[in-house]
């Protein structure tokens, strides 16, 4: 059994670790991003920078669409 205090610790990083793991789940499975070609280190960051931007308007299409 942890300490209360390490619980609320241990919440709290879970929260974090939620929020930012989200949007890659969101790139990974919506988008099927799995694997990255060597194309150039522009075209991947324009590439992800796109995809990104994609899950982005993913996560907030319920809002924009009322």
């Amino acid at each position: 059994k942890l300490h209360s205090l390490d619980e609320r610790i241990n919440r709290v990083i879970a929260m974090v670790r939620a929020k930012v793991e989200h949007p890659f789940r969101i790139v990974k499975r919506q988008f099927a991003h799995v694997k990255t070609r060597y194309r150039g280190l522009a075209k991947n960051r324009a590439q992800l920078f796109t995809l990104f931007a994609l899950g982005n308007l993913f996560l907030v299409r319920r809002r924009l669409m009322a």
